[in-house]
This record gives structure tokens, C-alpha cells and sequence, in this order.
């Protein structure tokens, strides 16, 4: 009985931590709209560079 009690206890302290992986996530997704947004123009011109040799042949 009393592993029981201490496999129920300890399964309840693993539910604490959603928040956190809510906020990790979260961070995460502003960084990629962040880097995205700084760095999305330089891409599209080393892209349309690329497209630009490619059909100059």
C-alpha cells in the first residue's frame, strides 16, 4: 500500500512543471519570429540571388 501512496505522490509532483514547458515553448516560438524577422530579408536575397543564376543559364 504504501508504494502505492509514493508512485500517486510522485506522479502528481510531474504535473507542476506544464507551466514551465508552456513559458519554454513559448520563448522558443518568439525567438524563431524574432531571428525570422531579422534575418528573412538577407535569406530572400541570397534565395532570389541563387534563382537568378540558376535561370541565367
Amino acid at each position: 500500500m504504501r508504494r502505492i501512496l509514493d508512485f500517486l505522490t510522485r506522479a502528481d509532483d510531474d504535473r507542476g512543471d506544464v507551466p514551465g514547458w508552456v513559458l519554454i515553448t513559448l520563448m522558443t516560438a518568439g525567438l524563431v519570429i524574432l531571428i525570422w524577422a531579422l534575418a528573412g530579408p538577407a535569406l530572400e536575397g541570397v534565395f532570389q540571388q541563387a534563382i537568378d543564376r540558376v535561370t541565367g543559364f
